[in-house]
Formats: structure tokens, C-alpha cells, sequence
């Protein structure tokens, strides 16, 4: 029986490949029992910090791309999408509970996966260990003696805000350039408006750290209140920024917050890329000032928490197996992978392993002209400078000499789910 340490997206993701090959799984989690601070459903699957797994777009995204390779590969999280995503224009998102919810029936509704409610303690000898950014307590203890300590960074997450504390009559619904029906809902703001709100943020107090270590933050969950110190207009260029958003009146406005529905029904709304450390009175304060916003209803607040990553070089081989103990693996966000969908490649390429190395067979990495051998080889290479690594083309093999950036991604796309077809077929 294989173990499996932790049920997020990379261990379900890794349980449910293995028992789909009739290897039989113990999957351990603390769940109920205990819950990480960043946690609360007792489903499997949690999505924390948003409810976006970012762009659908298979030829023009490196995240939409991987996206497409895991569909090919049976992706549990891109089933669990599927059946519960919600209207978010080219991006794909999902109503949080309904998705968490389908993963969960999925795991325990397997006969070959035995779930123990337990938090682990100890390295195992053999297994998968998916225990996600937030590892603490004995288990994390045991990985810094093991591997002399873990790396560090914090992330966020954004406010969510009830639909009918939403003043609609102040906003309009449009996707940026025309793609999509229509499904992000627009508050706009005027210059006056922008730069008081701005201003508020910048002097808003800030919720203290105490119980966390030392680290950095990670770019792509920058609260907004540590961008808008980088300038007066860099939300105004960034998260807030109106380019390719018309309002009913076919104006461009100054600035404008979207909101994104969390929920099929429309009943609550995440405000985009608004990830917050502030105090919890101030979050309704300061975001209070956006007039679309100035009743809103908060049903959760944005919190930051520490994330703790593995440095994978030293560590682990591309099929994320440890260098020096064999049979054991890691997966998830803790190998140094970023972002939900990396982290479900992950557990299901450390399935794959684990399945092939069951059957007496060699590692097979996927080549790097696709997205989770790009990863895969990332995680395992020399780097003095390693730090968590979201999807893109950069990781990838760059030898295509075309200069149109459109054809490009194209090209690349399609050479990407040729060798994923390859892959699969050697399993």
C-alpha cells in the first residue's frame, strides 16, 4: 500500500491516479480533526487564496496550456473544474465548495483508497509527501532535520464580498477586450476617487506577523497595499488598470476594481487581485471607498500566510523523488512549483512515477517543449537562485525561430500536446 501524505490538490491528484491503476492507497490527512490557519471546508481539495485557476487560452497561455496537458493526462482537478467552474471570461474559475466538494466524493468513493484523519508526524520510508505550503508542526520538523530547513515566502488572499451589498448600479459588466460574455462585473473610479482610495491604503493599518518567520513575498500574490507603495498609478497599471474595459457609456474609466463571481449562483463575489494584509476593519474601510463597494458585506477577508518550499536542486530528481532515499517522493507546492494547477501536476506526475517504479520501470520525465516536463526539469536543475516557479514559456525549450508571438504560442502549443500524447502513451 502506497502513502500518501496529504489531501490538497497534489496528493488527491496522486491517490486517485494510483487507485485508478488498482495500487491501493493510504491517504493521510489531519482533516477535521486539525486545520492549517489558512484552512476551513473538511473537504479534500481546498482553494485558499483564490478561486481562479487563471486562463483557459490552450494556445496563447502557458497556464492554459498545462491546463490542456493534465485534461489529456486525466486530471482529477481539471474534472473538479469542469463541473463546477463559473462565468470568468477567458480565465477558468470555479465555485470553491461545488469543487472541493466533487474531488472529496471522488477520493472517498474510491475502494482503494483507505483515508486515515491523522496528522503526520514523521517522514515515511516510502510515499508521497503533499503536504502543501503550510507543512508545520513534527512533519515539518522532520523535514528541515532531513534536508537541512526549507525555504520561505508569504502569499495572500483577496476579500470576498456578498452580491447584494454590491451597489450595481455603480458598476458594468465587461471582460478586458471583449473576451467572454460579459462575466466580470466593473467598479469604476474616477481620478479623485482612485487617488483618495490609494492614499487610504497606503495609511491603513496592517494585521501583525508574529507566528510567522522570516521570508519574502511572493510577486504573484502581492497584497495591494504593498503595490500601491511602489507608486500612485501602479494599481492604476496593473490590477486596477482600465485598458480594454468600456463602460455603458463607451468611456474608458480611470481606474477600475473587478469582481469576479466565487459561486455559480452569483451570490458572492472575490475582488481580482486584491490579496490584502491589512487589519480586518480596515479592509472594509479602505475598499468601502469604492463607491460600487461603499455597503459591501464582506463574507471573508483577505489574510496572508506563510508558504514553505522545499529547495528542490539540492533535493529532489526531476520524477520529484528524493536524490537520496529511494521510494520516496514529494509533490505539490512545497517542491517549489507555484500556483493550483502546478501544484495538481505535480501530484499526478508523482503518481505516474510511483506507478512506473512499482511496475519495475525507469523514470520517463516529459521533455521540456511541454509544460510539466518544463516544471518537472525546473524543480531538479543547478540553481543558486531557486524560488517558486508558475507556468510559462520561459521553462520552456525555446528553439522555435518564429518572430510572430502569436504563431509562436501556437506552434509551441501544439508541440506541447504532441509530446504529452507521448508521454501518456508510455505510462
Amino acid at each position: 500500500m502506497i502513502k500518501i501524505v496529504g489531501a490538497g490538490l497534489a496528493g488527491s491528484e496522486a491517490a486517485r491516479f494510483l487507485a485508478g491503476r488498482g495500487v491501493e492507497v493510504e491517504l493521510i490527512d489531519m482533516k477535521p480533526a486539525k486545520f492549517t490557519p489558512a484552512h476551513s471546508d473538511e473537504n479534500f481539495g481546498e482553494l485558499v487564496c483564490s478561486n481562479s485557476l487563471k486562463s483557459d487560452d490552450v494556445y496563447g497561455n502557458a497556464c492554459g496550456l498545462l491546463k490542456e496537458e493534465l485534461r489529456r493526462l486525466g486530471s482529477l482537478t481539471m474534472e473538479a473544474a469542469e463541473a463546477s467552474k463559473v462565468p470568468a471570461g477567458g480565465a477558468l474559475a470555479v465555485d470553491r465548495g461545488k469543487f472541493s466538494s466533487f474531488i472529496t466524493e471522488q477520493i472517498k468513493n474510491d475502494p482503494k483508497i483507505h483515508i486515515t484523519c491523522q496528522e503526520a508526524e514523521e517522514l515515511p520510508e516510502e510515499g508521497i509527501i503533499a503536504t502543501g505550503p503550510l507543512t508545520s508542526g513534527k512533519l515539518y520538523e522532520a523535514i528541515e532535520r532531513r534536508f537541512g530547513g526549507a525555504l520561505h515566502f508569504f502569499d495572500a488572499s483577496a476579500p470576498i464580498v456578498s452580491a447584494e451589498s454590491v451597489d450595481f448600479s455603480q458598476t458594468f459588466s465587461a471582460d478586458r477586450y471583449g473576451k467572454g460574455t460579459g462575466d466580470y462585473v466593473n467598479c469604476p473610479m474616477t481620478k479623485e476617487e482612485y487617488e483618495r482610495f490609494v492614499q487610504e491604503l497606503l495609511s491603513a493599518e496592517k494585521a501583525q506577523l508574529h507566528s510567522f518567520e522570516k521570508g519574502e513575498i511572493f510577486e504573484g500574490c502581492m497584497p495591494v497595499e504593498a503595490m500601491a507603495a511602489r507608486g500612485i498609478d501602479t494599481l492604476r497599471f496593473g490590477t486596477f488598470k482600465p485598458v480594454g474595459l468600456l463602460d455603458g457609456s463607451g468611456r474608458r474609466p480611470y481606474a477600475v476594481l473587478q469582481l469576479r463571481r466565487e459561486n455559480a449562483e452569483g451570490t458572492s463575489y472575490g475582488l481580482v487581485g486584491c490579496q490584502t494584509n491589512l487589519k480586518f476593519s480596515e479592509q472594509k474601510r479602505v475598499f468601502s471607498l469604492i463607491p460600487a463597494l461603499k455597503n459591501a458585506e464582506f463574507e471573508r477577508y483577505g489574510v496572508m500566510h506563510r508558504n514553505t518550499y522545499l529547495q528542490s536542486p539540492q533535493i529532489l530528481n526531476a520524477d520529484f523523488s528524493v536524490k537520496t532515499q529511494e521510494g520516496l517522493y514529494f509533490a505539490g507546492q512545497i517542491t517549489g512549483v507555484e500556483g493550483y494547477v502546478e501544484s495538481a501536476m505535480s501530484g499526478l506526475l508523482a503518481g505516474i512515477h510511483v506507478y512506473r517504479r512499482l511496475r519495475g520501470k525507469a523514470p520517463l520525465i516529459p521533455e521540456d517543449t511541454c509544460v510539466c516536463g518544463a516544471l518537472s526539469r525546473y524543480i531538479a536543475a543547478k540553481n543558486a537562485h531557486f524560488e517558486p516557479m508558475n507556468a510559462n514559456y520561459g521553462v520552456m525549450r525555446g528553439d522555435l525561430a518564429v518572430k510572430d508571438k502569436k504563431e509562436k504560442r501556437r506552434l509551441i502549443a501544439e508541440r506541447a500536446l504532441k509530446e504529452i500524447e507521448k508521454f501518456k502513451d508510455s505510462i
